[in-house]
């Protein structure tokens, strides 16, 4: 088992907005003091919906693997994405957001 890499207790972070199947979400994201993403919140403009919860878990799923060493990027490209290559969900929307990719 990989041992999981702490981020440090201060750190700066971004959030930004995204919209997805025309649900409105925020997102924040803090780095490892290499500049590697270390953590990633999502939340649903409507709080404790259906959207909103699923929206955080994948975000607390992805912080968790990148923390014990999955790469960020091998975990953007596996998402699901429409015909054109758009992410479908919003953690791939963010992930594609932090990568300088258009959605």
């Amino acid at each position: 088992m990989t041992t999981r890499r702490r981020l440090p207790d201060r750190r700066l972070s971004e959030s930004f907005d995204i919209e997805i199947g025309g649900l409105e979400y925020t997102a924040t994201v803090s780095r490892f003091s290499d500049g590697r993403i270390g953590e990633v919140f999502l939340g649903n403009h409507k709080s404790n919906s259906s959207a909103d919860t699923a929206a955080r878990d994948s975000a607390i799923v992805f912080s968790i693997a990148v923390q014990h060493g999955a790469d960020p990027e091998t975990i953007r490209r596996a998402l699901c994405r429409d015909s054109q290559g758009r992410a479908s969900g919003p953690l791939g929307a963010a992930l594609d957001k932090i990568a300088g990719f258009k959605s």
